[in-house]
């Protein structure tokens, strides 16, 4: 008995290791969270794929095979750093009715908020892909996906067209990056950047917010 015991404890134990290996999507996602480590502890210079394998206990062609170059790993990274982003500020924009005051104020806390809960690693990565055409894409992509986002938001408190309003958001939204970016390297605190973003915000829409009132009353 004691022997047919021993033959089945190997076997176990060549089983675990396959239960527990991460799927690609898993694995990618791991690959992820070291990479933004090493951004946050070492900076986005030291972010190569050779480090990122040594960092995450995997070998060279694992992290080449998910990745293929650096550059793309920086990509991945950026376009998931601000995926976080977008949904935590669609979350805070989208639960409950507010007035138009309220709504610019939730607006900038909430997008000045996303920048600061980052500790600088999106501007760090957005420096390091500085010049590459694939950040120029994503970033673009990115930029229309919160315009898209603020001009829902201030669509039922706004007298423009759609058009207008969305070139609008991208000037304000420019501002707001300005702003994000500046407080991340000390020049001001996450408050004071907030309550400048909502004043620019108010300031850029006060003509349609004006109209509204008037017609409203």
């Amino acid at each position: 008995m004691a022997g047919e015991e021993k033959k089945g404890n190997p076997q176990e134990q060549t089983e675990k290791p396959v239960s527990r290996r991460l799927s690609r999507s898993q694995r990618r996602r791991q690959l992820l969270d070291v990479a933004l480590t090493i951004v946050r502890d070492e900076g986005a210079d030291r972010l190569t794929l050779g480090h990122l394998a040594a960092r995450a206990g995997i070998s060279k062609p694992v992290a080449y095979d998910h990745f293929g170059t650096r550059s793309k790993l920086l990509i991945e990274l950026y376009k998931s750093i601000d995926q976080t982003q977008a949904a935590a500020l669609q979350a805070a924009l989208t639960t409950g009715e507010r007035s138009i005051e309220e709504t610019i104020a939730a607006l900038a806390s909430a997008y000045i908020h996303c920048y600061a809960d980052t500790t600088g690693e999106w501007h760090a990565i957005g420096a390091a892909l500085a010049g590459s055409e694939e950040k120029e894409a994503v970033y673009q992509e990115l930029l229309d996906g919160y315009v898209q986002l603020f001009a829902a938001v201030l669509k039922p408190h706004i007298d423009l067209q759609q058009a207008e309003l969305e070139r609008r958001c991208i000037g304000l939204i420019g501002a707001g990056e300005a702003l994000s970016g500046a407080m991340v390297r000390g020049n001001c605190g996450e408050p004071e950047a907030a309550e400048t973003f909502a004043s620019l915000i108010r300031g850029g829409l006060r003509e349609s917010l004006s109209c509204r009132s008037n017609g409203e009353a």
